[in-house]
């Protein structure tokens, strides 16, 4: 099994996954997409072309054959464009978690998409002080925005602690292939 995390992440979030996955006697690699994490903090390739073929060299490094693909959100988007770009042929299946959507834009062609000041906002505050927003953002992600919502301190930590782990550089060019960019079929890169 290859754990795909969900943007600003890490490896880490399929702590949980990954031990009852390894106790059952499974192979579970979890990687850190290029930009996240303890991965290369590159200034280039922050695309889901790039992670697609990031995960394509992972996958071919390690000899992996039929491969159940895991992903959450963004990483939903990376595994798509890997089986876009590199195919099926060492895949068995695919599982998506609230996955990224080919576009979630607000535009005249996508009017229930979500408008550009949100990811704009999130782009400013991921640039200006990304150890407030990260803290800050975790409040509605877990739903502890809720009424009488029991906060677990720990969880927002975690994600706290995972997003500071990453590049401001990856994770603020990651907010645009996972907003603007239109992966549809009619869609324009």
């Amino acid at each position: 099994m290859v754990f795909s995390h969900g943007w600003a992440c890490n490896a880490d979030t399929w702590d949980t996954q990954t031990q009852f996955l390894l106790a059952k006697g499974y192979r579970v690699i979890a990687h850190d997409r290029r930009g996240h994490g303890r991965s290369e903090q590159s200034a280039q390739g922050n695309d889901m072309d790039t992670y697609a073929d990031d995960l394509a060299a992972v996958i071919e490094a390690l000899d992996l054959k039929e491969v159940t693909l895991v992903a959450h959100s963004t990483g939903g988007g990376e595994v798509s464009h890997y089986v876009g770009r590199h195919g099926t042929g060492c895949i068995a299946k695919m599982v998506l978690i609230s996955p990224l959507t080919p576009h979630l834009l607000q535009t005249d062609t996508n009017p229930s998409g979500v408008p550009i000041a949100v990811f704009d906002g999130i782009r400013v505050s991921t640039a200006a002080n990304r150890s407030a927003f990260f803290k800050y953002l975790a409040i509605p992600l877990f739903v502890y925005n809720r009424p009488n919502a029991k906060i677990l301190r720990g969880a927002i930590d975690e994600f706290w602690r995972e997003a500071m782990q990453g590049s401001v550089l990856g994770q603020y060019a990651c907010v645009k292939e996972l907003s603007e960019v239109d992966y549809t079929a009619s869609g324009e890169d």
